[in-house]
């Protein structure tokens, strides 16, 4: 039965949410499955309820230029309806299988910040 179990994602330091939903394309409460790899980025804007946009910011060196750039990529994420989030929070998502044209990564669950 969907939802009535929560699985394992095997993903270290990643706990289920507390929610419920019935939702196929979530990875604690339906068939979804979490491979590849795992990102922490920064919710930019929610393009619908369940698709946001996460901004991640990393290093670059420049061969040209002989420096190092911060650059910044944004990823279009599937938000399960169990995970409660906002713009500005810092998430975890991780790969799955191709969901849309554009979204290829789901949402795992917030970083606690240490500030």
């Amino acid at each position: 039965m969907k939802g009535a179990e929560v699985k394992n994602v095997g993903i270290e330091g990643v706990s289920p949410p507390a929610d419920k939903c019935n939702d196929d394309e979530c990875p604690f409460h339906g068939s979804l499955r979490v491979r590849g790899i795992t990102m922490v980025g920064k919710v930019e804007k929610f393009k619908s309820p369940k698709m946001a946009v996460v901004s991640r910011n990393y290093v670059f060196f420049d061969r040209k230029y002989k420096r190092y750039l911060t650059k910044t990529s944004k990823i279009h994420v599937r938000v399960p309806s169990c995970i409660k989030i906002s713009v500005g929070d810092a998430v975890l998502i991780g790969e799955t299988r191709k969901l849309a044209k554009s979204v290829s990564f789901v949402l795992l669950g917030k970083v606690k910040q240490s500030a």
